[in-house]
């Protein structure tokens, strides 16, 4: 059996480990995939025209000049070029110019670099998830090492000098999981023919990763159908790799195909991996992201679609696996509907919002839930407050960043959270933060509109472990403030906050291809427009418990929809917010 197998998919290198990977840098000259690479790399200078090809002597290169180049390369492993063409016949015409052999040599290495690599330690054969840190170490680590030093060794044989600054590159892989089949059973069609897809078990990752998928904007909303997506789609073992998030309470299979691979892997930044334990019950729901061919395409132009089977407790969904989809949010927010309609499902209220407990230093402790759409300045007044109130505040501790849910306990509203990451928008964080949290920081787009981050906020056990809810706030992104609106406006009555709620008006930040001021339902279009009389029941219940229970319900106007209020907004919100809080 070959120790691995790889695919290249655009700008993407998957490697498979069945047992092992090179160990010497001979083997690793002499390995497919660096052939495949070095192939690549020589075609496209070629494309370009560039003056690098011009050490192979001639613009029509053959197999026979990339073979020769292969072997002076492993010569270079040992012996100082100088003595190359003494050795191996031909290869002078490779070391006319040895400054511009250099210079080919390391744009081979940053060729390679600039794919995105991912390895799949493949725990078939063995119990490598038993022993995750021994498995990655003898693997992703000794990867890393050996590419780097078979690069410094060349250098130094072409130049005869050694470097003065070692910068010590993720040069192997960027990110990397164990994987097991079997994980995972499905009794029942057509969730079997999930079953034996790999189940990742373990990641590990160089952070910080700058990502730059197909897609910077999410649009539509994601449908539901009456037939289930799966009994349309083939399924190719080798595609396809299981993320089993715990989603709040619940566990979600997400399986994602090789295209949206580093869209997949980053999950680990927002959604806590299942433990063993959890796998041994069937998922709540299960997710296809980047289904092949045209098998959705019956369910219309957008096919972002689920289903809800109620016969067996559980919901699919499926999107297709096409550029257009290849954004961050058709995954965390697809996963994240699935969470909210099984919320509703057991007659708790999905919120969009964030959630947030705040000690002061004086102790007391208020637990605020700031509902709003994307772009509703939510997280930017949170970030803003934590600046804001350093002096004051002990600690802060974010429950949900983007999704949770309430449920009653002892007639008490109580918030729990669905993430233990965050997905923010760089431009609408407070300067310098992303650098703050660059050493752990998933970054997407970062050239583009929209540019993200995905980094971990909290810990798993601290977002289910229940907050009693003080303050209920919609964030009201649209309005200026005067001396009728207030920063912070409290409701009289659970009819009149109801109607704003329901509205959800925001004004676009250019998240999603939507424009100028807006509506959506709740400010959520993630599950309850789609369960519409269900969330009407359910909301209309919990507000009127909002206000028996004397908490604060209002609106908070953060401006971040105005022009030139992008940052003043959020922060004089903060700054009226831990005013009402110190009271």
């Amino acid at each position: 059996m070959k120790n691995y197998s790889y695919t290249i998919s655009e700008k993407k290198v998957i490697i498979t480990i069945n047992k092992r990977l090179c160990e010497t840098p001979e083997e690793l000259i002499d390995s497919e995939l660096f052939v495949e690479i070095l192939n690549r790399c020589i075609k496209n200078l070629s494309r370009r025209n560039s003056t690098l090809i011009s050490i192979f002597g001639s613009e029509n290169i053959g197999k026979n000049q990339v073979t020769l180049l292969i072997n002076v390369l492993k010569y270079l492993l040992k012996l100082p070029i100088s003595t190359i063409p003494g050795i191996l016949k031909d290869s002078e015409i490779f070391l006319k110019d040895t400054n511009l052999f250099n210079d080919f040599v390391e744009y081979l290495y940053n060729y390679w670099r600039s794919f995105d690599r991912f390895v799949v330690c493949n725990s078939d054969l063995d119990t490598l998830d038993k022993r995750p840190y021994r498995t990655f170490n003898e693997t992703i680590e000794k990867l890393t090492h050996l590419v780097r030093s078979t690069y410094r060794s060349i250098q130094k044989n072409i130049t005869g000098l050694r470097p003065r600054v070692y910068r010590q590159v993720s040069a192997g892989s960027e990110m990397a999981s164990i994987v097991t089949p079997k994980a995972i059973t499905y009794q029942l069609e057509p969730y079997n023919k999930l079953n034996n897809l790999p189940v990742i078990r373990q990641i590990l990752m160089y952070p910080p990763l700058v990502l730059n998928p197909p897609m910077n904007k999410r649009t539509g909303q994601f449908k539901k159908v009456d037939k289930n997506p799966l009994e349309l789609i083939k399924i190719k073992k080798d595609e396809w790799l299981c993320y089993p998030a715990k989603v709040g309470k619940l566990i979600i299979a997400v399986y994602f195909s090789n295209n949206f691979f580093e869209l997949g892997f980053s999950l680990c930044n927002l959604f806590e991996l299942a433990d063993d334990e959890d796998l041994t019950r069937v998922p709540d729901a299960v997710y296809l992201f980047g289904v092949q061919g045209e098998s959705l395409d019956c369910f219309g132009n957008l096919p972002t679609v689920f289903f809800d089977d109620e016969s067996n407790n559980l919901i699919a969904a499926a999107v297709p696996n096409r550029n257009e989809f290849g954004y961050f949010g058709y995954l965390k927010k697809m996963i994240l509907t699935l969470h909210n309609i099984k919320i509703m499902k057991n007659n708790n209220m999905p919120f969009h919002g964030a959630l947030i407990q705040i000690k002061l230093k004086n102790t007391k402790e208020s637990t605020i839930l700031i509902i709003g759409d994307t772009g509703a300045g939510k997280s930017e007044s949170l970030e803003a407050l934590r600046v804001i109130g350093k002096d004051l505040i002990a600690d802060m501790n974010i429950i949900a960043d983007d999704m949770g849910s309430i449920e009653l306990e002892n007639g008490h509203p109580i918030g729990y959270g669905s993430e233990i990451g965050a997905f923010l928008r760089l431009d609408d964080l407070q300067p310098g933060y992303a650098f703050g949290q660059i050493d752990r920081a998933i970054i997407m787009s970062a050239s583009q509109i929209n540019a993200r981050i995905v980094i971990p906020v909290n810990s798993f056990n601290n977002i289910i472990k229940g907050y009693k809810i003080d303050y209920v706030l919609y964030a009201n992104n649209y309005e200026e403030i005067d001396d009728e609106h207030k920063v912070i406006e409290k409701f009289q009555n659970s009819k009149d906050a109801l109607k704003v709620f329901q509205e959800g008006m925001v004004m676009s930040k250019g998240t999603t291809t939507s424009t100028g001021l807006t509506h959506s339902y709740f400010a959520n279009i993630f599950g309850p427009p789609q369960y519409r009389k269900l969330h009407d029941e359910i909301a209309k219940n919990y507000f009127e418990i909002f206000f028996k229970k004397d908490i604060f319900v209002g609106q908070l106007r953060t401006r971040l929809g105005i022009k030139g209020y992008e940052i003043k907004g959020p922060e004089e919100a903060a700054r009226e917010l831990l005013k009402i809080i110190s009271i």
